[in-house]
């Protein structure tokens, strides 16, 4: 089995997660032995979070995805981010605020859980006001974590692990962009996702009738 950041490779997660025999669970409640805590941190793309989530949801899986208000590469008030929000709930996932310290602007589009963007230690796992933080105790310790921040997993890729069922639970941070986007590195993934936003902007001016002849 290939290791590869791509959506084959994140089917096979999931499937070891199965095979594992966990349950996919919320921020709601405290873990328990088997939950497995899929949690997405959505930083540059609606369109990759949305795609990861149609896959998820053909395979019976449910995550958190965490949007952020403040975000410069998208808009969750524009037609957009408006369906994306709409289509995450249609599949069954949970909605949380990626938030930017010190804000959080919870309101009626989020359940009551947050997640730092980019978050320092001094606050990274203190509690939140009326909603859990991801990186609280009771959420997070380093046997029970881990993330393929920067397309690069801090302690190797979980799939045998997870078909062992060696973690008692498990929070599972993946960032969809990199998994729908194509590259062997970071930059190249990212350029990818780039020449996708080109063409995605362009149809947009197009719809705008703005005329590029």
């Amino acid at each position: 089995m290939s290791c590869a950041f791509d959506l084959a490779h994140y089917a096979e997660l999931l499937d070891a997660a199965r095979v594992g025999g966990y349950g996919f669970a919320f921020f709601d409640k405290d873990p328990e032995a088997g939950d497995l805590f899929l949690r997405h941190d959505v930083d540059l793309s609606l369109e990759a979070a949305v795609e990861l989530a149609e896959l998820e949801g053909a395979a019976g899986a449910r995550a958190t995805y965490f949007l952020m208000t403040t975000s410069v590469f998208y808009n969750l008030d524009s037609p957009v981010g408006v369906r994306a929000i709409n289509r995450l709930r249609e599949l069954g996932h949970a909605v949380g605020l990626h938030a930017v310290w010190p804000r959080v602007d919870l309101d009626e589009r989020f359940d009551p859980v947050v997640a730092w963007h980019n978050p320092d230690a001094d606050y990274m796992s203190e509690p939140v006001t009326r909603a859990a933080n991801v990186m609280e105790p009771r959420f997070f310790s380093p046997q029970t974590y881990r993330s393929d921040s920067n397309q690069r997993w801090r302690s190797g890729c979980p799939h045998e692990a997870l078909a062992a069922g060696a973690f008692e639970w498990l929070q599972l941070l993946i960032h969809p962009e990199i998994w729908v986007f194509p590259g062997a590195t970071m930059r190249e993934t990212m350029l990818s996702m780039l020449d996708a936003e080109r063409e995605r902007r362009l149809a947009q001016l197009a719809e705008d009738r703005i005329d590029l002849s």
